[in-house]
């Protein structure tokens, strides 16, 4: 059938299984927008109140899911706002397809009115990205993009699609939805050299990372690491695919990780990293980084094979079967030796974060706020944050029991991220979703509570107000004398009365009690829910890696 290239673009995304898209209109994208009107029975577009918004809900729609998030913007500043979001996935390699409208052919080059040559700006952002000059090209170019966003290591693709090429009529021919392609396979010999390396170690450390936990592999993890006698630990982009009452789960480990988790890597002789790259965040100071241990990396990139750790083996390809072809040749194995110096750091670990809560005499702790959270939150419920000390208190405190129930940005660290992305969340799966948030972060993109509150989305807010940028402040108090360069807000934004302005329900807690009350009540609100949660501008993130710090100079206290 002859069909617009609006329409034909609409068609391919259903036929690619896509149900849910976010956007923003404007002049370049208004034939498109004109085509979703004729197929709303068919999918359902979530109009944002910022194209960063959109493209951030597109990613938490994704993290939740696993399915490639979709977000279209016009032209010009349109797509240039959806630059952060894309970056953000880009970053934690989440598949996502944005679609911009461009300025017609003739035009391109012309500096025509919002006229931006926006695969050039997201060239280094993105996976790979399209400009379609060619209706002929646009069913198989977008049928490509979604290929290439979940194909491999995953990520964001861009499809640039002018103007005249949205207007223009071609012959539309339906296809089945494009499958990844699959990644090769790691010969046995390299298989069994992992086995080797394993059945020598006595101190086994498996590190698994948002790799792993988009595979699905929490449960076999589980098993595996029963049957070497081994430990688990998580980058932040791990959290969630392990539940945190496993015993041998010992939660995310670097700069802001558990103390136990940090230091059982530091003292394992071999880690199996899986799916997991090492960042700085996670190794500190590269040339202090886990000296006694033997390292195997599985990923399927080979970039970040030897990218800032070496390790003695990389194995890239196709990382769920290659971790189960090693953990079937596994023998089991007993080290209690091993377990028992881990429950020794824990109990560390223990006695440092009691002798704390011991000496915090403020009206409401964040602990306090997160065990609250933990008790209350019904079973899997979504986690949602966004950047700063909030964000590491949640990473250390909240108790997952689902897989993809934390979204949250981890390499790009996006203040403003976390609204966007809980609205993309609960689109996607209608679970329960609380936002754990700052005020900082919070300034940054609350407008979304309009789409919040429109779309009747019933995201509990919970807001950790601190008058403060928390983490630089932290820094500048641990590290440049306590010179507080302008991270005192000092704003006079009532963020209760704002809530209500949009619509919302908002409540005020600044005890435990209260804060309780009001969890209570807004987990069964059925709309948007803010509370602002009073804590002290000096409470900090511990531990702490200090900056080039190894693990060893770990900080505990103040």
């Amino acid at each position: 059938m002859k069909l617009t290239g609006a329409k034909i673009l609409i068609q391919t995304l259903i036929e690619q299984g896509v149900t849910d898209v976010f956007g923003y209109p404007g002049g370049q994208v208004i034939n498109i927008y004109d085509a979703l009107y004729e197929y709303k029975d068919k999918i359902n577009h979530i109009l944002t109140a910022h194209e960063q918004g959109a493209s951030h809900a597109a990613d938490g729609y994704s993290r939740a899911t696993g399915k490639v998030g979709v977000c279209i913007a016009t032209s010009g500043p349109g797509a240039t706002n959806l630059v952060t979001g894309i970056a953000t996935a880009m970053l934690d390699s989440i598949p996502m397809v944005a679609i911009t409208g461009n300025v017609p052919c003739s035009l391109i080059g012309k500096d025509s009115f919002q006229e931006i040559d926006i695969t050039g700006v997201t060239l280094p952002i993105t996976k790979h990205n399209y400009f379609v000059n060619k209706i002929e090209d646009l069913a198989d170019t977008l049928r490509e993009a979604f290929l290439v966003a979940k194909s491999g290591r995953p990520g964001p693709v861009l499809v640039d699609i002018p103007k005249d090429v949205q207007v223009a009529t071609y012959e539309y021919e339906p296809k089945p939805a494009v499958e990844k392609t699959p990644l090769p396979k790691v010969d046995e010999k390299t298989i069994d050299e992992a086995v080797r390396l394993i059945a020598e170690a006595k101190r086994p450390y498996i590190y698994i990372g948002g790799g792993a936990a988009g595979l699905g592999l929490g449960e076999e993890i589980e098993a595996f690491a029963k049957k070497i006698d081994g430990v688990i630990g998580c980058s932040f982009m791990g959290l969630s695919a392990i539940p945190t009452k496993n015993d041998r789960f010992l939660g995310m480990q670097g700069m802001h990780g558990h103390y136990a988790s940090s230091m059982s890597q530091n003292e394992s002789d071999l880690i199996l990293a899986v799916g997991v790259r090492f960042s700085d965040r996670a190794t500190g100071n590269v040339a202090k980084f886990a000296k006694q241990s033997k390292i195997i990396q599985l990923d399927p990139d080979c970039a970040e094979i030897n990218k800032n750790v070496r390790v003695d083996l990389g194995i890239v390809g196709d990382v769920a079967d290659s971790f189960r072809r090693i953990a079937k040749k596994c023998a089991d194995k007993s080290n209690p030796e091993w377990l028992a110096r881990v429950r020794v750091l824990r109990e560390e670990e223990r006695a440092f974060e009691e002798q704390i809560a011991k000496e915090n005499t403020a009206p409401l702790t964040p602990k306090q706020v997160f065990e609250t959270i933990n008790a209350e939150k019904p079973e899997g419920t979504i986690i949602a944050t966004d950047v700063g000390q909030h964000q590491m208190w949640a990473a250390q405190y909240i108790e997952f029991d689902k897989p993809r129930t934390i979204v949250s940005s981890g390499g790009l660290g996006t203040m403003g991220f976390g609204l966007g992305a809980s609205i993309g969340a609960y689109t996607a799966t209608k679970k329960p979703t609380l936002l754990v948030t700052g005020d900082g972060s919070f300034g940054m993109n609350l407008n979304e509570l309009a789409t919040a509150v429109t779309y009747k989305i019933p995201v509990v807010i919970v807001l950790l107000n601190n008058g403060v940028l928390g983490m630089v402040r932290q820094w500048q108090t641990l590290f440049f004398g306590k010179r507080y360069s302008n991270t005192v807000l000092d704003r006079k934004t009532d963020f209760v009365a704002l809530a209500k302005a949009f619509g919302a329900d908002a409540y005020l807690a600044e005890t435990p009690v209260e804060f309780k009350k009001a969890l209570k009540t807004a987990f069964t609100a059925g709309k948007p829910v803010v509370i602002d949660t009073r804590i002290d501008k000096d409470e900090m993130v511990l531990p702490m890696l200090p900056p080039g710090g190894a693990i060893s100079d770990i900080i505990t206290k103040v």
